[in-house]
């Protein structure tokens, strides 16, 4: 700045600055710049405060030329910035690079989450018994998950308190979260021939969390339709079912009368249970569980699927698979299976190779060490 009050045109100082700020090598160094220009007590900084012991016009003309200088010296100092960050972050990464393919020496195996576990166990189950596995889609037309399943407009399942339904259609119609695994039952007889026979695991949602219910859980249904089959058939494939299921060949099985608008006759499922001491054991023990709902398919669902029920008849089942994976693993929350605690996976977690087959015996008494 001149005695005049003018900082020159020509102020080598200025350009130095410039300079030095585009060949600053690190950002340490671009910091020492900044400071010392536009720091509490930098140059620049110092210069605007004597601007009020200038003369009137003086002290306008050379605050424009003090901010304009600001100005580019503040965008320099950010293109630069930016510059020493991207190759300090290329610096970075080139010495911290990972082969992300090869094993992590410090990390802990792996575990196999409960739920896929026992969708396995179930699935090689009925997989020996000749049970094909079919899926379907989780969002679901109210034909499929109500209508074909013979459930009636008034039924409290279709309720909002019940079920989660996708905003209205132009048509007026809405599609649904499917509140069972029923509706790949419908599908597949629809699109295949009897006979059929098939196990449907899946993801359900359902307008409920507690601690025994969640809004999405998982269910595995059976279907079984051909020109014999009878309830006589459905109790043995169960009954063999919760044997090989819990790994015990004496396990009490009963069935006792029920409702369900898709099945006629309909039965729920017990398995016997000892409750003494306040401890819930699996086996002979003069209790009782309901751990499923099964029956013969109602003759007006075969209709509705455009088979007649006149030559082909068959039984279905369905379960929770929570339900009985807590059963059998000594897992007292529902709410835990969601969680994504670590902790909890690698306690009631299976290790990978643990693969659920008849040959070598279903896994029992609860997660492998």
């Amino acid at each position: 700045m001149t005695k005049h009050g003018r900082m020159a045109n020509d102020d080598p100082g200025y350009d130095d600055i410039l300079d030095e700020i585009a060949t600053a090598a690190s950002l340490e160094a671009l910091e020492e710049v900044r400071v010392r220009v536009l720091g509490r007590r930098g140059t620049l900084t110092l210069a605007m405060r004597a601007l009020g012991a200038l003369a009137p016009e003086s002290r306008r003309r050379t605050g424009a030329e003090l901010n304009a200088r600001k100005d580019r010296i503040t965008a320099a100092l950010a293109a630069a910035s930016a510059r020493l960050g991207r190759a300090a972050l290329a610096e970075r990464l080139a010495v911290e690079r990972a082969d992300a393919t090869l094993p992590v020496p410090f990390a802990e195996e792996g575990r196999i989450h409960p739920i896929s576990q026992t969708i396995d166990e179930i699935v090689a189950i009925f997989g020996e018994m000749g049970f094909a596995l079919a899926e379907g889609p989780h969002i679901e037309e109210d034909f499929y998950n109500f209508t074909a399943l013979n459930i009636p407009p008034e039924h409290p399942a279709r309720q909002e308190h019940d079920t989660f339904y996708l905003p209205e259609r132009p048509d007026g119609t809405r599609l649904a979260l499917r509140t069972h695994t029923s509706p790949v039952q419908i599908r597949t007889m629809l699109t295949q021939e009897p006979p059929i026979r098939i196990i449907v695991p899946g993801r359900t949602f359902r307008c409920d969390h507690d601690a025994t219910h969640s809004p999405m859980f998982h269910q595995v249904e059976g279907l079984v339709i051909d020109r014999t089959s009878h309830m006589g058939h459905l109790k043995g494939c169960l009954v063999e079912f919760c044997r090989a299921f819990f790994g015990l060949d004496d396990l009490p099985v009963r069935f006792r009368p029920s409702y369900f608008p898709f099945t006629e006759p309909s039965a729920e499922v017990d398995i016997g249970c000892s409750r003494k001491g306040g401890e819930l054991k699996i086996g002979a023990g003069g209790d009782w569980l309901e751990i499923l709902g099964s029956g013969m398919v109602h003759p007006q669902v075969l209709k509705n699927c455009g088979i007649d029920p006149a030559e082909y008849q068959g039984f279905a089942f369905g379960m929770g698979i929570e339900r009985i994976a807590m059963l059998k693993y000594g897992i007292p929350d529902l709410r835990t299976f969601y969680e994504s605690d670590l902790r909890w996976l690698r306690h009631f977690g299976f290790l990978p190779l643990d693969i659920p087959s008849l040959v070598r015996g279903p896994l029992v008494g609860g997660a492998a060490a």
